[in-house]
């Protein structure tokens, strides 16, 4: 089985901007030229303001007790909406939809008329979306059982807690900020990992320590079959793990984190010493910079 690397060999522009075009790229310092870069297919096909739009014909998929008429446009909404836990509308139209906001509200319309997802407002959330949506028990279900998406990838269902809610709904947009930038460098993304599933994991492991040996040992060979690293005697866990190939095959990772001024000092800090790539909102940057100056800790925070 391959070894993932770390994605510490990944340039990151300075500062993200969605709408500045092919300057992104050139900042980022990838290998290549602008001109001559191929990309890969399936960006092609997201570059297509149409994609969506043009599907028109539906497939039958067999759920647990009844069958469900889809469009393909539906079920990659499925899918993200699974690999996320939640999506904000929004979002899904900017990024899945390409902006059609006709065309998301109807497949998002006829998804919750079948039952397959569930749509709620975030109260109190101050971004630029508060419809957010997440999968039922039964759309949870047709995924696994129509296997839309790959065994490697995590699904899940279901609203978190109204804090965890307004923070995990920021991944969605982050993941296409910088999947962008990986599949225009010729890479492409395997999976997402959240932090749910890397949680789960590292505990069932840390559970599994062997007591006759040095605990602070067995916590630095554990977090490093994670590719995670000890800070503080604790082990960090990112937001957002993405998975991909680079142009020869190799496997990369990408560890990244959503920071707002709500953070702890130590806790901004500690993700920070770990090697997270940090996010965060414009209006949070000038905060959370004086609190890593403090700690002389000289990370970049990157524009969400």
């Amino acid at each position: 089985m391959d070894r993932p690397n770390s994605g510490s060999d990944f340039a990151f522009p300075s500062r993200w901007d969605s709408d500045s075009g092919p300057s992104v790229i050139e900042r980022a310092g990838l290998p290549g030229d602008r001109g001559t870069r191929t990309r890969p297919d399936r960006e092609k096909r997201s570059d297509s303001g149409a994609l969506r739009g043009r599907d028109r014909s539906r497939t039958i998929y067999q759920g647990q007790d009844r069958e469900y008429s889809l469009r393909d446009s539906e079920v990659r909404t499925l899918a993200d909406v699974g690999k996320f836990r939640l999506v904000p509308t929004e979002d899904l139209t900017q990024f899945g939809y390409q902006g059609d906001r006709a065309h998301a509200e109807a497949d998002i319309r006829n998804l919750r008329k079948h039952g397959l997802i569930e749509q709620r407002t975030m109260e109190g959330h101050s971004s630029y979306s508060t419809r957010v949506l997440t999968l039922t028990k039964e759309g949870h279900r047709l995924i696994q059982r129509a296997q839309l998406v790959s065994r490697q990838q995590a699904t899940y269902q279901g609203f978190a807690r109204p804090k965890e809610a307004r923070h995990d709904a920021e991944l969605y947009r982050l993941y296409h900020q910088v999947g962008r930038e990986i599949e225009l460098s010729g890479g492409k993304v395997r999976r997402v990992i959240l932090d749910l599933e890397l949680k789960k994991d590292l505990y069932q492991a840390l559970a599994r320590m062997r007591r006759d040996r040095d605990p602070a040992y067995e916590r630095i060979s554990i977090a490093s079959r994670f590719d995670l690293k000890v800070v503080n005697d604790k082990i960090p866990i990112p937001d957002l793990r993405i998975e991909y190939e680079d142009q020869c095959l190799e496997v990369h990772r990408l560890d990244l984190e959503v920071a707002t001024r709500d953070y702890r000092p130590q806790g901004i800090g500690e993700k920070a010493k770990a090697g997270f790539h940090v996010f965060a909102r414009q209006q949070d940057h000038d905060k959370l910079r004086r609190v890593l100056d403090s700690q002389e800790i000289t990370a970049r925070i990157f524009a969400l």
